[in-house]
């Protein structure tokens, strides 16, 4: 199914500019985004080490688009503290005409509380007595009919390479009816999602890399291939 993106490319606001100075502009990604622009497709895939801002760029998108910061669509209310950054509040997002307005936002750290929130509104009553793993993918199918766009922060710190798998067959149904997926990860197999942008982000900023040629990737085949040389620095 063809629908419209319901973000097709992020900008800084031209009336609300984040000085150069102050964090989170100070992340070479975030001042690329800024000050380049950034384009998006049906799906983009973004890596990189810690601290180099991929979550925090994932959580200006969902800010951006009306999502609650902690998770969940654009009528969440679930608030434990306050530690989201104040980017989403200087980005401008362009939509293509008659895109969905919905969303999804689903981020791991947040995940507990979250759970909570639901159960406390009566959304869900069993979350809690399943594990990290199983509720998070039952979150996810049971939110599949929300046909826009979908964020995920660092999902595979629930998930199992199976659970992974699963997580992306989900994600691919909803590509396939028109959903847009934005994806944070340390995850080579979600790295791997078939026919995605993948946007390697480091200390240079961000830049496009092909799956092979990914950092996460040789690192993972070198580690895979001989873990004792990777273990021996540990003594």
């Amino acid at each position: 199914m063809t629908r419209g993106l319901p973000i097709r490319r992020v900008d800084e606001h031209p009336l609300a500019p984040l000085p150069p100075d102050v964090w989170p502009a100070t992340l070479p990604v975030v001042r690329q985004v800024l000050d380049e622009g950034l384009d998006l497709g049906p799906v983009t895939v973004i890596v990189g080490e810690n601290g180099v801002g991929k979550s925090t760029l994932v959580e200006a998108l969902a800010i951006a688009f009306g999502l609650n910061a902690e998770g969940g669509s654009t009528g969440a209310q679930s608030t434990t503290r306050r530690t989201e950054s104040e980017l989403g509040e200087h980005l401008q997002l362009t939509r293509d005409a008659g895109a969905s307005r919905k969303g999804f936002f689903l981020r791991a750290e947040t995940m507990h509380g979250f759970f909570s929130y639901l159960e406390d509104v009566g959304f869900a009553s069993d979350l809690h007595r399943r594990s990290h793993g199983e509720s998070f993918l039952d979150l996810v199918t049971e939110r599949s009919r929300i046909q826009g766009l979908w964020l995920l922060d660092e999902p595979e710190s629930a998930l199992s390479l199976s659970s992974c798998l699963a997580l992306l067959g989900l994600l691919r149904d909803l590509v396939a009816e028109g959903s847009q997926v934005v994806l944070s990860t340390h995850s080579p197999v979600l790295a791997a999602f078939p026919d995605a942008d993948i946007l390697e982000v480091g200390e240079w900023g961000m830049r496009r890399a092909d799956y092979d040629d990914l950092e996460l990737v040789r690192t993972w085949r070198g580690f895979l291939d001989a873990p004792q040389r990777y273990l021996r620095h540990l003594d």
